[in-house]
């Protein structure tokens, strides 16, 4: 195993033993944090976010199980290895039950204290052996510092590389996509599609085609056999966001895909087999959606066997200095434009900001204030005037344009009935580049007829 990147928290309040341990580590490749207390360890603990935590257990103030009792508030996926001397091996063994990763006694051999350490990189890297970089890769689009997050990134990691079905909530806006994209890239699935569906996106009239299928011939205007994204998905993972609005007769469907890993395309009876993992988010209570009977029950427990909660980015302000950075960086990098920083007033405002849009809204404020600033640094005013400015995302073009023909075209055959031919004409298209508009966004004429 490449050591190289992962982090050892190291806690001692015998300097020369310290010393000794850090050696060995060091030697064997790992980059190492010491501290000299338990209080010195909590406070380095939130900043250097380690893979694993070695502490002593016999500390004045703060001890050992003291320190684990408060990482595992803050990251119940960080294991922590208890070093104890001979005499209080029944406490040790007591701190394993209560979750304690496992503890080692002194005088600790130095293969033990590896051994044991690589052991425990394991269990919080979801028991995958990869080098740092590649640990780094699968989230390298999820910006962040903040504890809250690396304990759930820490979780996620666990997941990823099973087959389990994951359900991701969280409010509009804090990156539900970016976390199940990091879900596929961490798992075994990796070389395999990821597609995303938005399940408000579609119109009601067409998402069973698009997520299923249909046959050629089997509605008026079906030219062709179109395979459906799960069909598309086999072999990699299926992202359906805002699960929560699926129509219910939809929802049957679906509940029938994870439980017999089949799809049935419009107009057939025959069943195709298909090998998805299903990733699922939403903004809404889906509890409260089940007691309105909006929302199956059956299927919430198939989707839910893993449940991951996005912060708000309100709860977790430390990141916005680092994500604002990072938004400029990207967004100058576009623009050929000149560096370009916050003043202090101006990052201080952004921290103090509610930002009820979440990461999405600062984007869009930062992009605002990039485009707009005339000089080197981006002053307080100007982002009070891209937050008014920016409280809902604007669409890029060609999103906007695909939404506007889509839309246009339902309207025209709800219009004619689903008569193409009168359609066509109202549109000033001869019939076939019509057949080649109304397939290109897999509209079935036959569905306007009733």
């Amino acid at each position: 195993m490449n050591k190289a990147g992962y982090r050892v928290l190291l806690v001692d309040d015998e300097e020369d033993l310290l010393k000794l341990w850090k050696v060995r580590l060091e030697s064997d490749g790992y980059e190492v944090i010491t501290a000299l207390s338990g209080e010195e360890a909590l406070a380095k603990f939130s900043v250097s976010n380690p893979h694993v935590v070695l502490t002593d257990l016999r500390m004045p103030g703060i001890d050992g199980l003291a320190v684990f009792e408060a990482i595992r508030e803050r990251n119940k996926a960080v294991p922590v290895i208890i070093i104890t001397a001979h005499g209080s091996i029944p406490e040790a063994v007591e701190a394993t039950r209560q979750g304690v990763f496992s503890f080692l006694t002194k005088p600790v051999d130095g293969k033990d204290l590896l051994g044991e350490v690589e052991k425990a990189l394991q269990f919080s890297t979801g028991g995958v052996q990869v080098s740092a970089e590649d640990d780094a890769e699968w989230r390298r689009d999820i910006i962040s510092k903040s504890a809250r997050m690396e304990e759930l990134l820490s979780r996620t990691r666990l997941v990823a590389d099973t087959d389990t079905t994951v359900l991701i909530r969280g409010e509009s806006g804090t990156g539900k996509e970016l976390l199940a994209i990091a879900i596929h890239r961490a798992s075994s699935r990796r070389n395999g599609p990821f597609i995303p569906v938005n399940c408000t996106a579609i119109p009601e009239t067409l998402l069973e085609s698009e997520l299923f299928g249909h046959v050629k011939g089997s509605f008026t205007g079906a030219s062709r056999s179109y395979a459906g994204l799960f069909q598309s998905a086999h072999g990699g993972t299926m992202f359906l966001d805002e699960i929560g609005d699926m129509p219910l007769h939809l929802q049957v469907k679906l509940l029938r895909v994870l439980q017999e890993r089949v799809v049935r395309p419009v107009g057939s009876a025959q069943p195709v087999p298909v090998d998805v993992r299903i990733i699922s988010a939403t903004h809404r209570d889906l509890e409260e959606a089940i007691e309105e009977k909006k929302f199956r029950e059956d299927l919430f427990y198939r989707l839910n066997v893993v449940s991951l909660e996005l912060p708000p980015l309100s709860e977790r302000k430390e990141d916005i200095p680092l994500l604002a950075d990072y938004f400029i960086s990207n967004l100058v990098d576009e623009t050929d434009k000149q560096v370009k920083k916050f003043t202090p007033e101006a990052m201080q405002f952004l921290v103090d900001a509610a930002w009820p849009g979440n990461v999405r809204q600062l984007y869009n404020v930062v992009e605002h204030a990039v485009a707009l600033s005339t000089g080197p640094l981006i002053s307080e005013d100007l982002l009070h005037d891209a937050i008014k400015q920016h409280q809902r995302k604007i669409q890029p073009l060609a999103e906007a344009r695909r939404q506007f023909e889509q839309q246009y075209l339902i309207q025209l055959l709800q219009t004619t009935r689903g008569n193409v031919s009168q359609a066509a004409r109202i549109a000033h298209r001869n019939r076939t580049d019509f057949y080649k508009l109304l397939n290109r966004h897999h509209i079935v004429p036959s569905i306007f007829k009733a």
